[in-house]
């Protein structure tokens, strides 16, 4: 099933786009909707507080990032790690991507679809 599985991933949930106008719990929920798994932010080591913007907590990171994206597009056949670097790039912020419960990280390696699945220890 893994081939067929990998396969749906490029059509099932085509795009999750993400803009920066959007609250940051708001773009989490609709991540947890999509994949059904949780997408936290950061702002250093510290979870970034969920009524700021995706703009907002870029201006707030050490990060000048100067980015012409006006929203991101993430895709089930991703991997993990591809998608936590596009936020880097495009909003200067950090992300990691967890189980449904936001209690264990999802390996970098692999496809957001196969962490939506479960298809990991």
């Amino acid at each position: 099933m893994g081939i067929l599985n990998n396969l749906m991933d490029n059509f099932k949930n085509a795009e999750f786009t993400v803009a920066p106008q959007k609250k940051l719990k708001s773009i989490s929920a609709d991540f947890k909707k999509a994949f059904n798994l949780t997408l936290v932010f950061y702002k250093g080591v510290t979870i970034a507080d969920g009524d700021l913007t995706l703009a907002a907590l870029n201006k707030k990171t050490t990060k000048e990032v100067k980015t012409t994206a006006a929203s991101l597009k993430i895709k089930a056949s991703m991997k993990v790690g591809d998608a936590e670097k596009l936020f880097d790039k495009n909003f200067g912020v950090t992300v990691q991507i967890k189980d449904a419960g936001g209690t264990k990280l999802v390996p970098n390696e692999i496809t957001i679809g196969q962490a939506a699945r479960g298809e990991y220890k």
